[in-house]
């Protein structure tokens, strides 16, 4: 029966290929036909697209094609000026006009409004409401300004310096020192070793004002921007307003010419070797770089060229994973991938990982030969298939869910077709072309590519790694001999697929006893025989996602002192093991081309498993649900497998000033409680992990699946999710012990206190001042606690970014837990210099002593209030936050049906809520943490 149905799709399959073989390669990939493009006469390109996800919003975004390879040697730094000063005053909205503004109709600066500079270009970000002709011509003013009249007076450049060179100071440690010194390796000859976007401090302090004002005139121009509009508008409507808010630009009459710069070749294998007291991994980075800029993919040739590319990176990649859950892999993660480098005509092939200590040179050789290995084998068709199932899938969940695709996608989509010239055809024309291609592409196609990836000259290899005793020094000569393989000695891969079914036990499924709906929410619930309690919501949100968390109170607060010393780290371990009697690697193979996970976790207070799967592989997820609840494997060797992969991952975190500055500050806050041990591991404490203690306690915590609540969310069938409920639900062990979430009274110190630590070499502080205690809770109390954080933030921003130029970013946070003791915390945390640490905490407290002693301004709660309106009203769209939502009420024993009326609750929030919050939690006891570089 099986032979006679192969038989019949390779009938169906064979047409396919045949028509597929007829596919015209030299056919150019279409623009999508739902978006709007096109250029006015001064040389500005727009893209214009309508969709409604989400609701009432739009994404407008400027592209500008410029960034810091444009810098003459005295404007280093000068590109990411530009793009502070853009928030800092334009011709329509003077001084901090902009960001009030903005603030005051729901977007928040830097969670929603934002923009970065790179080498090659500089991109704004303003995601507004659509829902109001004021707010979209605002809109548009707003990028026809940043675009043409931002204000450059010396008063503003000057006041921003500081806030630049704070952002500057923020990028400073191991990773800074140790790349500016290899990448005059990686990029030789090149302007791009020469002009991070950053730039140097020297400049940023002392530059000459006209030699910023001269990068604004020379690059902001028409000819090298791009305006894109994505959301739920109207088209006509919007082009529009870029014809009118745009087209009257000129392009400079002597404008400079936009050069491409490229990246020489050498004859050479470059290796830079670099080392750092402070540096945390040890990493290896063998690159080789094209002889040639890159060929834009234009045709569908090119784009079949690309695929295979994405097979062959995916293929390698996986062989790398199971490397890494050996024991003996001398690299803790790797991969291999064909793409852009730093400079955006030069691509290249390289191969990466991050190695064990000591062992630089095993994980060089490890890359070189699986690479090598390819090379002389090739791929196994085995492996191939599950590559393009993986494809498949992925882009099939794509075209499943093309209506419900956020407009940010479409935008970052025609981006990247405005500044690098990449395709933009549309889900619809992705999905149907790949479909074919996929059919076409053969294991030699992507064996090929490695005889155009591997070479011996335009090569680099980078190792970085800490600097410290015990850590023998590399050679460059050791270097290049461990790229020298014998291919002789090489012997192919073997591709063992072992897994049939995620599950090996006979199961016997159970019934429903009851069911239960609540209209308000829209949520069904299933009491099934053994007493687990399943509650699912169907959504139209996603068309191909389902989200599942499964909790329960206990938690490792059910363990004594010493069992959870022993257990804390030991049970990220678990897992490591597989299930029902496959490894990680056989789980990986079956799961190839599968879209779902599970995750289990134990928790302080509760023990969950989380989990995402499409509605098509939906029983996976119930199958591996089922698997951690009753078949977890147990296996030594793979637990040390990870304790290796972990004591190499935390070994050198505490030579990172804020690692270390975390584990000594919540070491000191925690020194009467006898559970804490440690933000980072140590050494013994890896010796004293019980992997068979902890498996013991993880059977304990998973033996009782009634004491569970099992939600989902996202688009589920009634049918469906009772059938795999029954069958993978209703059959777990149960009982009908219940637990709840306990407090073991163990509390971080009381009093008013200051720790400072000192750690590190380079001018670089951060702070936090923390309130925290016990409290009654109450659900008005969390909300305005939250208000107050968010309002706060707006003030310190204004204060200390703006009016003292003394941080880049600086943000609080307020929240109340009930579980597993009512209390509250509420932080305030921001990186500075090390001379202005007193100073800025002054400020800090004199804003939160404002709040207690007159409350915030009706504009500021009103701000705060708009954009948490406006951000429910897109969460509430989201299965993600629904989910949540079924969590917190949870864990908080409040009712889920709360979520909505939480707009009238946000609105009900008065100043002197807020006022009051501030004066029952503010005026208490603190503890402000500092760190500080070492004293030289």
């Amino acid at each position: 029966m099986k032979l006679l149905i192969r038989s019949f799709f390779a009938l169906l399959i064979f047409p396919l290929a045949c028509f597929a073989q007829k596919i015209d390669y030299s056919e150019l990939i279409p623009l999508d036909p739902t978006v709007k493009m096109g250029k006015l006469e001064n040389g500005l390109t727009y893209y214009i697209k309508k969709n409604a996800k989400p609701e009432n919003k739009v994404d407008l975004r400027l592209v500008v094609n410029a960034g810091s390879i444009l810098e003459n040697v005295d404007q280093q730094g000068l590109a990411h000026f530009i793009e502070h000063m853009c928030f800092n005053g334009t011709k329509n909205f003077p001084k901090n006009q902009l960001v009030d503004y903005l603030q005051s109709i729901g977007v928040k600066f830097g969670r929603h409004l934002n923009a970065y500079t790179s080498f090659d270009e500089t991109v704004y970000f303003l995601p507004i409401p659509s829902d109001s002709p004021e707010k979209l011509e605002k809109g548009f003013q707003i990028l026809e300004d940043w675009a043409f009249n931002t204000v450059l007076t010396a008063e503003e450049i000057d006041k921003e310096r500081g806030v630049v060179l704070e952002e500057y100071r923020l990028g400073l440690g191991a990773e800074k020192r140790m790349e500016s010194r290899y990448l005059l390796k990686m990029m030789y000859n090149s302007k791009y070793a020469e002009r991070l976007p950053i730039g140097k401090k020297e400049i940023l302090e002392n530059f000459q004002h006209k030699s910023l004002i001269d990068f604004y005139k020379h690059w902001y121009r028409p000819n090298l921007m791009s305006v894109i509009v994505v959301g739920d508008i109207d088209v006509l409507e919007m082009e529009n307003k870029i014809i009118s808010h745009f087209s009257q630009y000129k392009n400079p009459s002597n404008a400079k010419r936009r050069k491409v710069f490229e990246v020489p070749n050498h004859n050479e294998t470059f290796v830079a070797i670099e080392s750092d007291n402070e540096a945390s991994a040890s990493q290896v980075l063998l690159l080789y770089k094209d002889y040639s800029a890159p060929k834009a993919i234009v045709n569908i040739g090119d784009f079949k060229n690309y695929i295979e590319q994405g097979l062959f990176s995916t293929i390698l990649n996986n062989r790398l994973d199971e490397l890494t859950n050996s024991a003996a892999a001398p690299f803790i993660s790797g991969y291999s991938s064909y793409g852009d480098t730093f400079a955006r005509n030069k691509k290249g092939y390289q191969s990466a990982a991050t190695s064990k200590e000591n062992q630089h040179l095993a994980t060089l050789r490890s890359l070189v030969v699986e690479n090598e290995r390819v090379r002389k084998f090739g791929f196994t068709a085995g492996e191939l298939e599950r590559a393009k199932n993986e494809f498949s899938s992925s882009i099939e969940q794509a075209y499943n869910d093309r209506d419900k695709l956020n407009s940010e996608n479409f935008a970052t989509e025609y981006q990247a077709n405005f500044l690098e010239g990449k395709p933009a055809p549309g889900v619809e024309w992705t999905y149907e072309k790949m479909k074919q291609i996929l059919t076409l592409i053969t294991s030699t196609d992507v064996n090929i590519l490695i005889n155009d990836y591997l070479k011996e000259d335009n090569r680099v290899v980078i190792l970085t790694g800490p600097e410290k005793d015990g850590v023998k020094n590399i050679t460059e000569k050791e270097v290049l001999e461990a790229l020298k393989i014998d291919i002789k000695e090489l012997e192919p891969y073997q591709d063992v697929v072992i897994a049939k079914s995620l599950i090996r036990n006979h199961i016997v499924p159970g019934v429903i006893v009851r069911r239960e709906s609540n209209s308000k929410i829209q949520t069904k619930t299933l009491i099934l025989s053994n007493g687990v309690k399943v509650t699912y919501k169907n959504t139209d949100f996603k068309n191909d996602e389902v989200l599942f968390e499964a909790i329960s109170f206990g938690g490792s607060n059910m363990y004594s002192n010493a069992d959870m010393k022993k257990v804390q780290f030991a049970n990220a371990a678990l897992t490591e093991a597989g299930f029902s009697g496959l490894k990680l690697n056989d789980i990986n193979k079956f799961m190839a081309g599968k879209l779902a996970s599970v995750q289990p976790y134990i928790g302080i207070f509760n023990e969950e498993l989380k989990g995402i799967a499409t509605p098509k592989d939906l029983e996976y997820l119930f199958q591996m649900t089922h698997a951690f609840f009753t078949d977890l494997n147990f296996d030594e060797s793979a637990f040390e497998g990870f304790k290796q992969k972990q004591s190499a991952i935390f070994s050198n975190l505490a030579s990172q000033p804020n690692f270390y500055f975390q584990q000594e500050f919540y070491t000191f806050l925690n020194k009467q409680n006898p559970r804490f041990n440690g933000v980072i591991p140590s050494a013994e404490t890896w010796l004293e992990m019980d992997y068979k203690l902890a498996y013991t306690k993880y059977k304990e915590r998973f033996a009782n699946a009634a004491d569970f609540e099992f939600y989902f969310v996202g688009n589920i069938d009634d049918k469906t999710i009772e059938e795999f409920s029954l069958k993978y639900l209703a059959s777990l062990p149960a009982s009908q012990k219940r637990e709840n979430a306990v407090d073991l009274g163990y509390r971080m110190i009381k009093g008013d206190f200051k720790k400072v630590v000192n750690k590190g070499t380079d001018p670089k502080s951060n702070v936090l001042i923390m309130y925290y205690g016990d409290t009654e809770y109450s659900d008005k109390d969390a909300l305005t606690i939250e208000a107050l954080a968010e309002v706060l933030t707006i003030k310190l921003i204004e204060q200390l970014r703006e009016n003292e130029s003394g941080v880049y970013g600086i943000s609080a946070r307020g929240n109340l837990t009930k579980v597993p003791n009512e209390s509250f915390n509420f932080t305030i945390g921001f990186p500075c210099g090390p001379e202005n640490t007193e100073k800025l905490i002054a400020s800090a407290l004199k804003e939160v002593q404002n709040i207690i002693e007159n409350g915030p301004t009706e504009k500021d709660l009103a701000k705060f209030k708009e954009g948490e309106l406006s951000d429910y009203r897109s969460n509430i769209k989201k299965n993600r936050y629904w989910l949540s939502n079924f969590i917190s009420s949870y864990n908080n024993q409040t009712n889920p049906e709360d979520i909505l009326n939480y707009e009238n609750l946000v609105k009900e929030i008065t100043v002197r809520d807020i006022q009051d919050i501030a004066k029952k939690f503010l005026s208490k006891d603190k503890v402000i943490g500092v760190l500080m570089p070492e004293e030289k």
